[in-house]
């Protein structure tokens, strides 16, 4: 898959805790986008954060929170990122997701840059 150097970063913002059919969310994210094709996912597991409840969840020392903040960072182009939109709003029901422009740099698999290469230069 060639990925363009203007590309998009998609952010879905839920907690650890929340699940769709039986499963943690963010996992069933991750396997949609890669049944998708886009170009990849990351899961992040925040130490701490609030949302729109403003009810804090946090690691402490004697007592782990069963809810921590969860981030899927997902970039691609603006078009392949909005066939994963659907099912978000489908699946997303505490949260929240954002779209911003990214800048793709290197992307990369063994060596082989399969970054699509934009610029006039031969």
């Amino acid at each position: 898959m060639k990925l363009p150097e203007d590309g998009m970063l998609l952010r879905v913002f839920i907690g650890e805790a929340d699940m769709y059919d039986g499963k943690p969310l963010f996992e069933q994210i991750v396997l949609r986008a890669r049944a998708l094709n886009l170009a990849g996912a990351t899961v992040l597991r925040g130490m701490m954060g609030f949302g729109a409840s403003s009810r804090l969840h946090a690691t402490k020392v004697l007592r782990l929170s069963e809810d921590l903040p969860i981030v899927v960072e997902i970039v691609d182009t603006k078009e392949a990122l909005e066939t994963l939109l659907p099912f978000l709003d489908e699946t997303v029901k505490d949260g929240m997701i954002t779209l911003e422009k990214a800048q793709v740099i290197k992307y990369r698999h063994k060596g082989q840059d399969i970054r699509e290469d934009t610029s006039d230069n031969e």
